[in-house]
């Protein structure tokens, strides 16, 4: 039976994804190593320095270890406009805040929205992204309180930074062949203003960023060398390298986090941002 969920929020969490028997008080499914389906999760929208407004997204994989791929068409794609909105094809285990964001001009009108959806497992679900006043988040202007700002992303010693889920994107395409590792680099630096505490203990000593790489899209596997490289190189270089099982067209994300989101991004979305290279394979 195919059946239609629609994604509700709370306040504390984002966006989480309802059924209509959990919303009737039936019991949560219990978490399965795989064979379960994937939210689409929407968690704010922000306003960038040139004025348009990015709108965040994430997701929720319910599996424990399957990790989901879903490629761009009729079973994953945005409506209205352009079904690719820079939307991941490839869904890792558990939840996961801000993985990208789909930027709107500045004059976009607050009533209308842009829709997420997956078909998967036999559910279609859907989530609106929208501009609604209570779900601005403070992603690049300061954290409240702290002022701290997601960590600053570039591809080159003197490309253009970016930060925050929308983040930066390389600026030339890297050139890979099947099998044969390509290096891939990236810089990141942060304020440092989310270190000051760390569980209410005040922390010192070297600004630290974590680093993750990740697959975002492509048609086959991506392994490598080196998943969470440190940025301990000159201007916060941190280098990998990546090995690609099929050719085509790949987009690989990294995501940084300062000292206040190592143990999980959340919905506040201040301490992390997003980089994305991409990686054309060929035999």
């Amino acid at each position: 039976m195919h059946r239609t969920r629609i994604l509700v929020a709370t306040l504390f969490c984002s966006w989480v994804a309802v059924s209509p028997l959990e919303a009737q008080g039936q019991p949560l499914s219990p978490v399965r190593e795989s064979g379960q389906s994937v939210s689409p999760a929407f968690e704010g929208w922000y306003r960038n320095p040139d004025g348009t407004i990015s709108l965040s997204f994430g997701y929720f994989n319910r599996n424990a270890t399957e990790v989901v791929e879903l490629p761009i068409g009729p079973n994953n794609f945005f409506t209205p406009g352009p079904a690719d909105r820079g939307q991941p094809t490839s869904f890792q285990p558990r939840r996961h805040w801000g993985v990208f964001a789909v930027t709107v001009p500045a004059n976009w009108p607050p009533r209308d929205k842009v829709v997420w959806t997956l078909v998967i497992k036999g559910d279609t679900l859907r989530v609106p992204g929208h501009l609604r006043p209570n779900w601005e988040l403070d992603a690049l202007q300061g954290e409240a309180g702290s002022g701290n700002t997601p960590p600053a992303l570039k591809f080159s010693a003197d490309g253009k930074t970016g930060a925050g889920p929308g983040g930066a994107t390389a600026g030339v395409p890297l050139v890979a062949k099947v099998g044969v590792a390509v290096e891939v680099q990236v810089w990141a630096t942060d304020d440092g203003k989310g270190r000051s505490t760390i569980g209410g203990v005040a922390r010192g000593g070297a600004i630290p960023v974590t680093l993750r790489w990740f697959k975002h899209s492509g048609p086959g596997e991506v392994t490598f060398s080196d998943a969470a490289p440190r940025a301990s190189g000159p201007g916060g270089l941190a280098t990998t390298t990546a090995r690609f099982s099929e050719p085509g067209d790949y987009l690989l994300r990294v995501r940084a986090n300062d000292a206040s989101g190592v143990a999980g991004a959340g919905h506040a979305q201040c301490c992390w941002s997003n980089g994305f290279v991409k990686v054309r394979v060929s035999k």
